[in-house]
């Protein structure tokens, strides 16, 4: 049987960086391996809607927040035998297609999930250095972020629960449930390399890095996620 998977995008005023990561998906549509790409909009006021009916993508309003973003968003991937989550800054290199089909297309992979390495779009030294940090951490600990993509079959997705919907940490919260279920050596990182947006460092590389690390310690230590996002969101 052929696995399909399904593209789950979770947007909020989506149109001015949506474009490039619809592009990498049309060879993969073309080829059969995406049988539908979901946008699980929290709100968006720009034309995201828009560029949905546009490019023939599926457009679900739901409440803000990504967990809960894209738990909603599953409940479109009719007959999909595998989901793939991205934000909506994912710009994945040109042999991504392939190399995911290779991953779902093994059966002994129904009870593994997978990412992508990560980069930036920044050319600078501080830019690779944090790519390089965020990929060594996944190396040593199988933790990558929601900025790194998620590919799970929809088995294992219903199996631990899918996504939670607290308002922020909820990246964190389903791998840690995954390698619980599965085990960190069954989360695999891909070759194909996923690029994300450099915005959200526009405020000094080393304040972004030690600000994720606080409140991933934070979430760590039991704080609840509604007051680490309350901090994360002033």
């Amino acid at each position: 049987m052929t696995s399909k998977i399904t593209v789950i995008i979770p947007s909020l005023n989506s149109a001015a960086r949506i474009m490039p990561t619809l592009a990498c998906l049309i060879t993969p549509m073309a080829d059969g391996l995406i049988k539908k790409v979901i946008f699980a909009d929290g709100g968006s006021t720009d034309i995201t809607a828009d560029i949905a009916e546009e490019t023939g993508a599926a457009f679900v309003s739901t409440p803000k927040g990504r967990g809960m973003q894209c738990k909603i968003g599953v409940i479109f991937a009719i007959q999909s035998d595998w989901l793939l989550f991205l934000h909506d800054d994912s710009q994945l290199s040109n042999d991504w297609g392939n190399e995911v089909a290779s991953f779902v297309h093994n059966p002994s992979n129904i009870n593994k999930c997978a990412y992508f390495k990560l980069a930036l779009d920044d050319r600078s030294i501080k830019a690779k250095i944090v790519a390089w940090g965020a990929n060594m951490r996944c190396k040593i600990f199988a933790l990558p972020y929601g900025d790194q993509g998620l590919l799970i079959s929809r088995k294992l997705y219903e199996e631990i629960g899918g996504f939670g919907t607290m308002p922020l940490m909820e990246d964190v919260d389903i791998i840690e449930r995954i390698k619980t279920k599965i085990g960190k050596q069954n989360l695999v990182m891909l070759r194909a390399v996923l690029t994300t947006s450099a915005d959200k460092y526009k405020h000094g590389y080393a304040k972004r890095v030690w600000r994720n690390f606080k409140y991933l310690r934070a979430y760590k230590n039991g704080t609840d996620p509604k007051e680490i996002a309350e901090s994360y969101y002033k």
